[in-house]
């Protein structure tokens, strides 16, 4: 389904309309309509090519995987509720005291 997002993201940044689309693809706007639901999955050549008559172009790159953010939902789930909510009420008051830091030095 992300191949369909990536097209209707594009279309859209473009200010294009699915038929307006369609038109420039050869294709019909049902079509479209199709790929963007994730009725139908594009190939990367072909979202590759729509994403080029929408004036963009998909640049795919490798990164390393970074699953820190489930190891940290994990260690969390761990807490109970209540230490839980600790946890965040402790992050809200330090970004209260950074707020109040930033107007006090912006106002003074």
């Amino acid at each position: 389904m992300i191949g369909g997002e990536l097209v209707r993201e594009g279309r859209k940044r473009a200010g294009l309309t699915q038929v307006e689309l369609a038109r420039r693809a050869g294709t019909t706007q049902s079509a479209i309509a199709r790929l963007e639901s994730g009725r139908t999955s594009p190939s990367l050549e072909d979202v590759e090519r729509y994403l080029r008559l929408c004036g963009f172009q998909l640049l795919v790159s490798l990164a390393p995987y970074d699953d820190s953010d489930l190891r940290q939902a994990e260690a969390r789930l761990q807490r109970t509720p209540s230490g839980r909510i600790a946890e965040m009420e402790a992050g809200l008051a330090f970004a209260r005291q950074l707020q109040d830091a930033m107007t006090r030095s912006r106002d003074g």
